[in-house]
């Protein structure tokens, strides 16, 4: 008898599992309840993430386990033959969406040869790809080999079990474990991420598992996405703009398990956190769910770090490329099952010189500006960083409670003026912070669940700007100034300190199988001190002295209905905005003025989803958003950015359309394809306009952002050749007639690109060199579409300040073993193959043709 054990990765849809169970199963019920149980622990799959507010499931799905189609039989072990030994060895084999066996892992090793040779024939296994709803799914599978004597070869005495010195037999008969009697087929239900995606929540989930094979970094490969333009001023560690279906700058917030990045504990940049310690992205483009408790305007971006909570394990990776670039990462974690100990530690450390060539304007002999391309000469980057948590997991009373701590450090050197105009040879700036944090996660009775995290963190910036060196180009100091500082008039040596406390708390309530409540509370208080020491060398008032502290409160209520079988799903939500900004502005008269404010907002929205079809889903959401300014916005961030005490809120309405397809592998491969509108209708937008050499937030009053957003991708039969690509165009414009910028209405919003696309193609050879390996060849491409630096409006079409219109392309080449204890690979990626001029940002020109290599390993 085959016995179908139907496992689901959620714990409230144990009922409705063991409803499908009892309808499937041939095998006692009790029985299969036991196994639904223990399955559910295997592997991250099936574990519930901390970090993420659990999902209401869909009603009961049709599942359609793999059938063998296809089997190879094993070479009996000599040492076993010679030993006259029998035995089973069970096999834990993943089987993907077209049948084929990508994973083969022995869950219980027997010795003498057995479990090698099962594995290395249950590689080789064909089979009908399984179904869940009538779409091809991944699945694994528990499959027991059974090797057997032949009854012919059977001695007088005994046959031996392995382990037990044997009689000599005579040559054996290989049995595979096919017939009804000896299958054990375990379904695992849809993972976490597929039903998030299928969620009516406006996400893309990127798994990161190939990312972490290249040598990208977290910014280019958010970059792929649709509806996402990343932009960057430099080489590794340069400032970098995400924007995200119209939305830019702070408009977009990062999260890393559900903490604001800026609190995290990996520096203040998405760019620079290190994808090997990534495990999964999340894109949310409209509306943001309230479980991150945020003041967002459409549009965030989830780091997931925190899955591997089973076993031990250790990874690691090396990156070593052009203009002096080397990244290391290393991460581990045991957890000590019989007491749930866990214990889980990372670092990472990069360094680059990013000397690149640039063409640049340098005097001649006569002392005319000629054109010359020469390397940048003061533009290195370098970070480290470490984290150990300790803690609980998968207790009675608790299914997390972890204590962080964690502390890293940024130390930059700065070339030039944002519009590189202006070479430096001496400025620098460095950023360090550390902090700890706490977390409890536990599912009570009832349907209950809670999620929270609170924490501490100190943040320390320095800007160094002493010199009194003028430098050109060749790094030369051509000039001496009498006060010091290349970037303005007068040297500046500022410090910057932030003491951060805050708290997550989520809790979700499912009464009924169709009913979800969630409730989302989130304080955060700020205070930010500083000092200018060379304003205090000439006795001057020193603006960063100034208090300065914020305190927001964000407060979200969300209801989920689901019906139609869990086609239709619907979630309403309400959210309170509340923050109090209390600071100090210097007066002309060297006295402090005391100011305070406080705002209250409220918002609301919706997320609708439909599954029309097995294949095709629709979605729509919408938003009344309000996006409090942040510390930096206020107060600037003591380097480059200046104050504006006079910011107010953005609010916006944000609306967003999506269908999506997927069909099944087939005859001729499978087919994915979205297409997707958004409107933001903004007011009090806030933006960063540069001002010479520093920049400053203002407020743009009112905004209309449009836009459309398509990706489609196709994957051959066998998974030979994948090929993918999206567009993005978006209309972004100022609307007020007035304010500052009234006289530009109906202008588009500067500096921001219309049409962006990405394509990809790879080619994939398996079982080339060793079972399961991989080759992967992948050509990238993308495309930018010119924009203006300035208004439209702004002076004379022949003079207007625009970027071009920029392509560029990437080639790498990646080997995988997969058949070993330690799973390595290797990366060669040879990016800007046309060693094309580009840039993101007007007159900053990108690094061109460049060399990376990655090596990672992970046991």
């Amino acid at each position: 008898m085959r016995t179908i054990f139907i496992i689901t990765n959620e714990w409230r849809r144990f009922g409705a599992g063991a409803a499908l169970l009892t309808s499937l199963c041939l095998g006692d019920p009790a029985h299969a309840g036991a196994m639904q149980t223990g399955g559910a622990a295997q592997g991250p799959e099936a574990t519930p993430s901390a970090s993420a507010a659990p999902v209401a499931a869909p009603a009961a799905p049709v599942i359609e386990a793999p059938k063998l189609l296809q089997k190879t039989e094993a070479s009996y072990p000599a040492e076993a033959l010679a030993a006259r030994l029998e035995a089973n060895v069970r096999l834990q084999l993943k089987v993907d969406a077209e049948g084929k066996v990508t994973e083969a892992e022995v869950m219980e090793p027997v010795g003498h040869g057995f479990d090698e040779a099962a594995r290395t024939a249950a590689l080789q296994f064909r089979f009908e790809p399984g179904k869940r709803d009538g779409v091809a799914k991944r699945f694994r599978i528990v499959y027991t080999y059974a090797f057997r004597l032949p009854v012919d070869a059977a001695p007088p005495g005994p046959v031996a079990e392995a382990g037990t010195p044997p009689d000599a037999a005579l040559p054996p008969e290989v049995v595979s474990s096919t017939d009804e009697n000896t299958i054990d087929v375990t379904v695992v239900g849809e993972s976490a991420a597929e039903r998030h995606r299928q969620s009516a929540e406006a996400v893309q989930v990127i798994e990161m598992e190939q990312i972490g094979y290249e040598t990208a970094d977290l910014g280019k490969a958010l970059a792929r996405t649709e509806g996402v333009d990343v932009r960057r001023a430099g080489g590794l560690g340069s400032n970098t703009r995400v924007s995200l279906a119209g939305l830019s700058d702070d408009q977009v917030r990062f999260f890393v398990d559900g903490i604001p990045l800026e609190f995290a504990g990996y520096g203040p940049g998405l760019a620079n956190v290190p994808v090997n310690l990534v495990q999964q992205m999340e894109v949310y483009q409209g509306v943001v769910p309230i479980r991150f408790s945020a003041d967002v305007l459409g549009g965030a971006v989830q780091l997931i770090t925190d899955q591997d909570v089973h076993g031990s394990g250790v990874a690691a990776s090396y990156e070593l490329g052009s203009f002096d670039t080397h990244r290391i990462t290393a991460s581990g974690h045991h957890l000590q099952e019989s007491t749930g100990l866990l214990v889980r530690a990372h670092g990472f450390y990069d360094n680059a010189r990013n000397d690149y060539l640039v063409d640049v304007q340098v005097p001649n002999d006569a002392g005319k500006l000629a054109p010359a391309r020469l390397p940048r000469f003061h533009d290195g980057y370098q970070a480290g960083g470490a984290s150990l948590e300790v803690g609980f997991v998968d207790r009675p009373w608790a299914q997390r409670l972890l204590v962080r701590a964690f502390i890293n450090a940024t130390d930059r050197d700065i070339q030039h003026n944002p519009s590189m105009t202006q070479v430096f040879g001496d400025v620098t700036g460095t950023d360090g912070s550390a902090g700890t944090t706490l977390r409890y996660a536990q599912t009570f009775g009832q349907g209950l669940t809670v999620d929270t995290v609170g924490g501490y963190t100190f943040r320390r910036s320095r800007f160094l700007d002493v010199s009194k060196c003028r430098y050109d180009w060749y790094g030369r100091c051509f000039v001496t100034l009498e006060t010091g500082g290349e970037m303005d008039a007068g040297a500046v040596e500022r410090y910057v300190n932030q003491h951060a406390v805050f708290a997550r708390f989520n809790a979700s309530w499912q009464p009924g199988a169709p009913h979800t409540l969630r409730l989302a509370v989130a304080p955060t208080f700020v205070v930010r001190t500083g000092e200018d020491r060379q304003l205090q060398l000439l006795q001057q008032a020193d603006p960063l002295s100034a208090d300065r502290d914020v305190g927001s409160l964000v407060t979200g209520l969300e209801y989920q209905y689901e019906a139609l079988e869990g086609r239709l799903q619907n979630v309403a939500f309400a959210k309170d905005y509340l923050q109090s900004t209390g600071a100090q502005k210097l007066l002309a008269s060297n006295e402090f003025l005391d100011l305070t404010r406080t705002t209250h907002e409220l918002g609301v929205g919706d997320n609708f989803r439909l599954r029309l079809t097995p294949t095709l889903t629709a979605k729509a959401s919408y938003e009344w958003a309000t996006r409090l300014p942040r510390p930096d916005e206020l107060f600037g961030d003591g380097l480059l950015i200046e104050d504006n005490l006079e910011l107010v809120p953005e609010t916006s309405h944000n609306f967003n359309l999506g269908l999506g397809v997927s069909l099944l592998p087939g005859r001729h491969g499978s087919f994915r394809a979205n297409v997707g509108g958004f409107a933001r209708l903004s007011d009090q937008l806030i933006t960063l306009i540069p001002q010479g050499s520093f920049s400053r937030y203002q407020n743009v009053y009112a905004a209309r952002s449009l836009g459309v957003v398509g990706a489609a991708g196709w994957t051959s039969p066998g998974q030979l050749l994948s090929l993918d690509g999206n567009a993005t165009w978006q209309d972004v414009r100022n609307v007020s007639g007035e304010g500052n910028f009234g006289s530009f209405k109906g202008q588009r919003i500067p500096n921001q690109p219309s049409l962006m696309a990405n394509g990809s193609a790879q080619v994939k050879l398996s079982d080339l060199l060793r079972s399961q390996d991989e080759l992967l060849i992948t050509l990238r491409s993308r495309y930018v579409h010119e924009f203006f630096l300035a208004w439209e409006g702004a002076g004379a079409a022949a003079t207007k300040l625009t970027i071009d219109t920029q392509l560029t392309h990437s080639v790498a080449l990646t080997y995988v073993m997969r058949d070993t204890p330690t799973k390595l690979s290797w990366t060669l990626d040879l990016q800007n193959l046309t060693n094309a001029r580009t840039f993101d940002f007007y007159g900053v020109q990108r690094p061109g043709r460049s060399l990376a290599a990655k090596f990672t390993l992970e046991r």
